[in-house]
């Protein structure tokens, strides 16, 4: 096995990580480095590797590595699968409760107008008096004699009339 004396650029440029990475590797002290009498840092790679064909130690931690590559690959696929299931069933669940709204919300507007309709037919015509109201009555907020007559003639105004004044 050989070291190979590499500037940080080239060392990053080798082992396709940037400059940052091979200074914080320096700093750590995974990396053997020196600096140079020109003052710029070298780093030493092991490059006896790069030569050497695979033993089977290396292929056997090779197909190690492959196999929990492969299954944590497949353990993200099953998890993805359960989340999209999962997205799929509050989706579901969502759209019923919108389409349970929106019939409430129907009902409740059916009912409004059935009850205005109600409350149109349960309001007596609009009675005309033959005489005007004077200026006195006006003023003080009172009913003129010709509506009162008329009231105890027979003619009774609504109860929420009668409470709440109209």
């Amino acid at each position: 096995m050989t070291d190979e004396r590499l500037t940080l650029r080239q060392a990053a440029a080798r082992l396709g990580i940037s400059e940052s990475a091979i200074r914080k590797r320096v700093e750590r002290r995974t990396l053997r480095s020196e600096k140079g009498s020109d003052g710029r840092r070298y780093v030493y790679l092991d490059t006896g590797a790069d030569n050497v064909v695979d033993t089977g130690a290396d292929m056997s931690t090779t197909r190690e590595r492959d196999a929990l590559i492969s299954e944590m690959v497949e353990e993200l696929r099953d998890e993805v699968h359960y989340l999209r299931e999962q997205l799929h069933q509050e989706l579901e669940r969502r759209s019923a409760e919108a389409e349970r709204y929106q019939q409430i919300v129907a009902a409740l507007s059916t009912a409004n107008a059935s009850l205005s309709e109600r409350l149109r037919e349960l309001e007596p015509p609009q009675e005309t008096t033959d005489s005007p109201e004077t200026a006195e009555e006006a003023s003080q907020g009172g009913v003129p004699h010709s509506a009162t007559a008329g009231a105890q003639e027979g003619v009774q105004r609504p109860w929420w009339r009668r409470v709440f004044g109209g």
